[in-house]
C-alpha cells in the first residue's frame, strides 16, 4: 500500500494544514480515508485524480472528517466528468447527513442527474463489510458527532491500514489497530486530556498490547504539533508512506 497524507489538521487548522484525509493506494483498488472540507483542495494541490478514487471510507459525519464529500460529487459531476460510480461508506445516518449537507450548500445537488452512481453504504460496528477489494471493519468510539463514530481497520492484498478516527481513549482501539500494518491514530495532546479525544501519553502506554507495525499520530493540536516525534511518524500534509 501507498498512503499520502492529503489531510492531517485539526477542525481549527492548527499547523496550517488541511483537513482530514488520507489517500490510499492499494495493489487493486485506491480510496480515501475520511473527507473533510477542505479535501477537495488537498486533492488538487497534490496531484491526485478525483476520478481514480473507487471508495470513500468515512469516521464520521463532522465537518473537517466529512465535509468534503458534497464538493467531490460537484466536482465529478460538474469539472472532472466523472463517469466511474463512487461508493462511500460511512456510520449509519451518513446517508440522511450527506443529502442534508449537499442541500444545505447547493439546493437540488443531492437529486440531479449524474453521469456517475453514488453508492452511499453504512457499517455497523462488529459486521464487516466487503467494497470491493476491501475488507472493512467498524468499531465503536467516543466522540459524539450525532451519529456513531467509528475507528476503521482496512485491509486489502493483505495489508492493513487502521484508523482511529477522533476519539478519546476506549479499549476497542485495540482490536480496531493490533497489529496493523500502519495504525493511525489521533494524537490531540501530548498528556493533557481533553475530552472525546485521545492523547499521546494514553496511546503510548497501551501500545504493547496494540503492536501496530508502524504509528502515525494525525489530528495534532499546536502544542502536539510542536513536539518532537518519539516513537511516531508525525502526520504533515503531501506525506507518503509506503507499506
Amino acid at each position: 500500500m501507498r498512503l499520502q497524507v492529503l489531510g492531517c489538521g485539526d477542525a481549527f487548522g492548527s499547523g496550517g494544514r488541511f483537513h482530514t484525509c488520507f489517500h490510499v493506494e492499494a495493489e487493486r483498488t485506491n480510496f480515501l480515508i475520511d473527507c473533510g472540507a477542505s479535501s477537495l483542495i488537498a486533492i488538487r494541490r497534490f496531484g491526485v485524480d478525483p476520478n481514480g478514487v473507487d471508495t470513500i471510507f468515512v469516521t464520521h459525519l463532522h465537518g473537517d472528517h466529512f465535509g468534503g464529500l458534497p464538493w467531490l460529487i460537484l466536482d465529478g459531476q460538474l469539472v472532472s466528468r466523472r463517469t466511474k460510480p463512487l461508493v462511500i461508506v460511512g456510520p449509519p445516518g451518513i446517508q440522511a447527513r450527506l443529502f442534508a449537507t449537499m442541500e444545505a450548500l447547493f439546493p437540488g445537488s443531492s437529486t440531479v442527474e449524474r453521469r456517475f452512481a453514488v453508492d452511499v453504504r453504512e457499517i455497523e460496528a462488529g459486521a464487516p463489510l466487503t467494497v470491493g477489494e476491501v475488507e472493512a471493519e467498524a468499531f465503536t468510539m467516543r466522540h459524539p458527532s450525532g451519529a456513531p463514530s467509528q475507528a476503521l481497520r482496512l485491509e486489502s492484498g493483505g495489508k492493513v491500514v487502521a484508523y482511529t478516527g477522533d476519539t478519546e481513549w476506549v479499549d476497542a482501539i485495540v482490536p480496531a489497530g493490533r497489529e496493523a500494518d500502519l495504525m493511525i491514530a489521533e494524537g490531540y495532546t501530548i498528556a493533557r486530556p481533553v475530552k472525546y479525544h485521545l492523547d499521546w501519553a494514553t496511546l503510548k502506554a497501551r501500545l504493547p498490547e496494540i503492536a501496530p507495525k508502524r504509528l502515525m499520530l494525525t489530528h495534532m493540536s499546536d502544542e502536539m504539533i510542536a513536539h518532537p516525534p518519539d516513537g511516531y511518524i508525525a502526520a504533515e500534509d503531501g506525506l507518503v508512506v509506503s507499506f
